[in-house]
């Protein structure tokens, strides 16, 4: 029989696996309502999310160590929890061995786009690329598409091109087709976020652009009569 291999441990993974583990427990409190939930980290590793940071900085000596977070996803903390433990996570309720499901509904893909935009407001971006890495590999219906798209051009910079761009294109190449899936959904998007329909016709325009004579656009704006 073959001997185990053996994984060397440096000793940088040691001493922080050692800090974390000594460090305080901190209680965070996530959500309200019916959605409220308690959750425990290791507060060394809470300080590397500067907004969590200024929390801890701010705990009193002999006072409690609790963070309040009313706002947040319970389902996408945990899951930012699970990474700085992990430097991974996983979406028990819809990552199961049926890879070919379909997202009809749009939850998986809005799950991790929460988890997305979690790490952008607590200045962590390291888990945004695994984040986004994980909806690429979603299979989705054109609903859910819908659902993902309102959610990333509400929740996301303007110059967060990372996670529109791709959203953006997705439209402006499928558009023709999904219409006539989800036309009055497509339309009400388009003039509810008009960002989101302006990326989508400037991608349209430039390859129509690239595909024809830069002066035969421009002559025939020219001959257009300016009394219509």
């Amino acid at each position: 029989m073959a001997s185990p291999s053996i994984i060397p441990i440096s000793t940088r993974q040691l001493t922080t696996t050692r800090s974390f583990l000594t460090s305080p427990i901190v209680e965070i409190v996530v959500g309200q309502g019916d959605d409220e939930t308690v959750m425990t980290a290791h507060q060394s590793l809470l300080m590397e999310a500067p907004l969590l940071a200024k929390f801890v900085t701010n705990f009193e000596a002999s006072g409690p160590r609790r963070i309040t977070l009313l706002e947040e996803n319970v389902d996408a903390f945990s899951c930012f929890l699970q990474f700085q433990y992990t430097r991974d996570y996983t979406v028990v309720q819809t990552e199961t061995p049926a890879e070919t499901a379909e997202d009809k509904s749009g939850d998986e893909l809005l799950h991790h786009a929460r988890i997305y935009t979690l790490a952008e407001k607590l200045g962590l971006p390291t888990l945004q690329p695994i984040a986004h890495g994980k909806i690429h590999k979603v299979k989705s219906s054109p609903h859910a598409e819908l659902s993902y798209a309102r959610y990333v051009y509400t929740h996301t910079l303007t110059t967060d091109t990372t996670i529109r761009k791709p959203v953006a294109t997705y439209w402006a190449n499928q558009s023709h087709v999904l219409r006539q899936k989800v036309g009055d959904d497509f339309k009400k998007l388009c003039i509810e976020v008009p960002e989101f329909s302006f990326d989508v016709l400037t991608i349209i325009l430039d390859r129509k652009l690239k595909s024809g004579s830069a002066d035969e656009i421009k002559g025939s704006a020219r001959k257009r009569r300016r009394d219509i």
